[in-house]
């Protein structure tokens, strides 16, 4: 029997067949229900009992101009970019600390991180907008604070994950080579726990894209971001096509991203310390 016809080979061929097959399975199981959405961007006229629509156009891309859905796609990618770098900083500090350094009170530390879930958002929201006002904090400004301290717990969680199976003696080896901090940092800690930040960063980003309650609460009508601009052309009637172009558009974003995650999640870490330190 020759290794290619060999029963090892034949159980590895027929497992990754199986994954393809589970992959196509998963791809068409999430994107099967984009179909009517894809329908009605583009449909100018959808009635009963008509399977397909009757008549297609792009007048709804007007309409999304028309309610606002460009600017209101930018203010979204900037907020998010905003609360993804500093949750995911703060996030990956605190995760470190509590992992290898002595912080007094770790357990009343990592409670207190995760406290943002537990609390109802709109009752805390509105405690912490009476104070922001008061501050006169921008209300752009005020918004970033809050969606960051809420995407915080998620950006902790993973990274402390990350950092428990972190192992530090690639950096003191590194150091013993006579590397100074910022390149232990550059060439030794951030590749290490790369796949990591981009999940920490993927999960704060969607927090503020997707965002409703903490945007129209502290924005005040001053931050006008995609999810508002939906929910507002969905409130009235005849904008299904712009609706449906709109809420197409802000799925597009975190699919991106998470296809880049996923792809920075397939890379493979060094095999060897001399890899790391060289």
């Amino acid at each position: 029997m020759t290794a290619v016809d060999s029963p090892l080979t034949r159980s590895r061929g027929a497992g990754k067949a199986l994954r393809r097959l589970l992959a196509v399975v998963l791809a068409v199981w999430f994107a099967l229900p984009l179909l009517p959405l894809v329908l009605w961007s583009f449909a100018d006229r959808w009635s009963f009992p008509s399977v397909l629509p009757t008549a297609l156009g792009i007048r709804s891309v007007d309409q999304a101009i028309a309610f606002g859905a460009v600017p209101a796609l930018g203010r979204s990618l900037v907020l998010g970019i905003v609360v993804a770098i500093t949750a995911t900083l703060l996030g990956a500090l605190a995760a470190r600390a509590l992992t290898f350094g002595a912080v007094p009170g770790a357990r009343f530390v990592s409670v207190l991180l995760l406290a943002p879930i537990a609390l109802p958002p709109f009752a805390a929201v509105l405690g912490v907008n009476v104070v922001l006002l008061r501050a006169h904090v921008p209300s752009l400004v005020g918004v970033a604070m809050v969606l960051t301290v809420m995407a915080l717990p998620y950006t902790a969680f993973v990274m402390r994950t990350a950092y428990g199976a972190y192992d530090r003696s690639y950096e003191e080896e590194a150091r013993l080579l006579g590397a100074g901090r910022l390149q232990v940092l550059r060439r030794v800690q951030l590749p290490l726990i790369a796949p990591a930040l981009a999940r920490a960063a993927f999960l704060a980003f969607l927090v503020a894209w997707s965002d409703y309650i903490v945007t129209l609460i502290v924005g005040g009508g001053e931050v006008v971001t995609l999810p508002l601009v939906v929910a507002s052309a969905a409130a009235g009637l005849g904008n299904d096509a712009a609706v449906a172009l709109m809420s197409l558009s802000a799925i597009v974003p975190p699919v991106i991203l998470l296809v880049g995650v996923l792809a920075l999640g397939h890379r493979r870490h060094p095999r060897t310390r001399k890899e790391v330190v060289t």
